[in-house]
């Protein structure tokens, strides 16, 4: 290795990142080469080490050889064979030197059907029944639609990369199919995707252990499913990880690898299901009894401990700052509740934890969704999940549009308070299955209405499952007027109100005021269209205010506040929109939309007029304020009515729609 001493590695697997890493952080310039932007994600650039994802021919490679480098690391998946015969061609072109790491192969054993390539594992299946759960990823997946009925018997699990998904429809797998999922995965994770598809036949390539392959074999073993292995092509021999990285230890003089692996200090973020041993995966299990130090709440340390040392902590800054002070651990377990996909602690930990200082590892486990589910013998494939524990949450109204919802509460404040609000909401006749402390010793699931359950007392962990047979699942936009209860205020009618919502271009948690709300109408369509955000009717008249209440009980859309009050005042304690409604100004319209663009810049606005004078206001408010008009649309609606055997058209008065939305900060 003479020369400047950069390496070049083709980063393909995990072992290539790590040694990456490992002679980045001894102060060796790296150039990691990818072959997507989506690996990119799961390693850090630093002063050592540079990343591109730039697709690399042949004369690529030789390229960015002659700028410079002491040798060539191929650390490309094993079944990469015609990327490694380009590096090993490039270098020999170069003069580089050509280092192989390979990936162990993985234990085989005669319960395993070996294949010498897709093709082959496809013509086996092809005689066989039963379902096939399919992950030798997406390049050669086309190949499985020579199997009969394959859009019902093949099920994909492919990366999930940008566009991806995309070209596996254009070959006839998605919706039900296909599975788009970063791993590598745990084996409770692979259990329950086989159990979902009912998969027969599992097939595989030797991913080894980075890859996951033993978790998938164990799976395949509990469900009874058959393991097709296509195995890798013949390689020419390599170096281990290990070996590499003495190699460097000898040639460049830096610091030994550490026996803990790659890089100094492990981290595994550990999903410990309902905190027992019956809900403790095996891999949970391995890596709480390996780490010499255990972080996480005091009731979740107490389960699992095996009497190491322990950080209680649940909150992701105190948690990075006591690793990063404490370098005497090697092998750090941080434990969250459940599972680590959902409504998890996790995520904020492990965006803080430093790739480049640290390995991370993350080990699922059993969510309580899944467990409630089990023990109910219910499934949740079906249902709507959400979350309010810790924040506010529109229960009532995913009742009111799904058949069947999951929710994590509160306690048991948060169980009383649902069942308080679906009676208020008329669904007090659905039926509501709530588990508490789920896998303790004071485990306890509790089946009634929300009226029985009132009279129940529930502990500190709640998780619920509602199942309304009778809800309703249309689309919220396009009420008929004469739903609405109307009395003496003004409405804004069915097809101006659709087209005004649908400029609104709300999302699923906007932030919206409705200004002169009158009877609420488009107040409801908005909390119905955007049911995870906030909804305030701001009224100025008592009357029409109190049918805004009416109408919200109606329709069941508690995420609807009315304010009581003249615009623009009334604005002045509400939070900052994301859009606006308005729908009467009483002259004030400059007013309130300067004082929604004080609030939120960025604001998008959809305003009705009737009158000429509106419009012309509207208009200079579009030249005068910080916006920018997007359109003005004037809308004239006849209706039939019948006149004995005819139909004759009467017109109603036109109506001016303007969109505009606050100007966006210049760079």
């Amino acid at each position: 290795m003479q020369g400047k001493e950069r390496v070049i590695v083709f980063a393909g697997t995990t072992e290539g990142r790590q040694i990456a890493h490992y002679l980045g952080n001894a102060g060796i310039d790296v150039l990691v080469c990818l072959a997507t932007e989506f690996g990119k994600q799961f390693i850090k650039e630093s002063a050592h080490i540079r990343v591109s994802s730039e697709r690399l021919g042949e004369e690529g490679m030789r390229r960015i050889m002659r700028e410079g480098c002491s040798c060539v690391i191929d650390a490309t998946h094993p079944y990469a064979a015609v990327i490694t015969e380009k590096i090993k061609a490039a270098c020999k072109e170069t003069g580089s030197e050509y280092i192989r790491l390979l990936r162990a192969e993985s234990h085989t054993d005669e319960g395993i059907i070996l294949m010498p390539d897709v093709a082959s594992a496809v013509e086996y299946l092809k005689n066989t029944e039963g379902n096939i759960l399919v992950t030798t990823g997406s390049k050669e997946l086309e190949k499985y639609s020579a199997i009969d009925n394959y859009k019902d018997r093949v099920f994909a699990r492919v990366l999930s990369m940008p566009g991806t998904s995309q070209s596996c429809a254009e070959m006839g797998f998605q919706g039900r199919n296909l599975f788009c999922m970063q791993g590598p995965f745990c084996e409770e994770l692979n259990y329950g995707l086989l159990v979902q598809v009912n998969a027969k036949y599992l097939v595989t390539k030797d991913s080894g252990e980075p890859g996951g392959f033993a978790e998938k074999v164990r799976a395949a073993r509990r469900t009874g499913t058959k393991i097709v292995m296509v195995s890798r092509p013949e390689e020419e021999e390599g170096y281990s990880f290990e070996e590499v990285a003495e190699m460097f230890t000898d040639r460049l003089k830096i610091a030994p690898l550490c026996k803990e692996g790659p890089s100094r200090r492990k981290v595994t973020v550990v999903g410990i299901g309902m905190g027992d041993e019956d809900s403790l995966t095996i891999g949970a299990g391995k890596a709480i009894d390996e780490a010499d130090l255990l972080i996480g709440a005091e009731r979740m340390v107490r389960s699992v401990s095996k009497g190491q040392d322990s950080f209680i902590e649940y909150k992701a800054d105190p948690i990075i700052a006591h690793i990063n002070e404490h370098k005497e651990y090697g092998r750090i377990a941080v434990l969250v509740s459940g599972d680590v996909g959902f409504q998890s602690a996790a995520k904020k930990i492990i965006e803080k934890i430093d790739p480049s200082l640290f390995e991370i590892e993350v080990k699922c486990g059993i969510s309580s969704i899944s467990y409630l589910c089990s023990k109910t013998g219910s499934s949740w494939d079906d249902a709507f999940l959400m979350s309010s524990h810790g924040k506010e949450a529109n229960v009532v109204g995913a009742v009111y549009r799904n058949n069947k919802v999951i929710v994590l509460l509160e306690g048991g404040k948060g169980a009383r308070k649902m069942c308080e609000e679906l009676i208020e909401y008329d669904l007090g006749n659905v039926k509501v299955t709530i588990g508490q402390d789920l896998g303790q010793a004071d485990e306890r699931i509790t089946v009634g209405s929300p009226l029985e359950l009132l009279e129940e007392e529930f502990g500190t962990l709640c998780i619920a499952m509602i199942e309304n047979p009778l809800a309703c699942g249309k689309n919220p936009i396009g009420i008929k007027d004469d739903l609405f209860i109307r009395g003496d205020a003004p409405m804004t009618k069915e097809e101006i109100r659709s087209l005004s919502v649908i400029k609104l271009k709300l999302e699923d948690d906007s932030v919206v005021f409705d200004v002169g709300a009158g009877t609420g109408s488009v107040a409801v369509e908005m909390a119905l269209a955007a049911p995870e955000g906030k909804i305030y009717a701001i009224e100025k008249e008592a009357g029409a205010a109190d049918l805004i209440l009416q109408n919200k009980k109606k329709f069941k859309v508690p995420n609807l506040e009315v304010v009581r009050g003249y615009a623009p005042d009334a604005l002045e304690t509400l939070p900052a929109p994301s859009h606006v409604f308005i729908g009467g100004s009483s002259g004030n319209l400059e007013e309130i939309m300067k004082a929604c663009l004080k609030k939120s810049p960025s604001v998008r606005f959809v305003i009705n007029a009737i009158t000429l004078e509106t419009v012309s206001e509207m208009t200079r408010c579009f030249s005068e304020l910080d916006v920018e008009e997007e359109e003005v649309i004037s809308v004239n609606i006849s209706k039939s009515k019948k006149a004995g055997r005819y139909h004759l058209m009467t017109a109603h008065n036109p109506i001016y729609i303007g969109v505009c939305r606050g100007s966006l900060p210049k760079n």
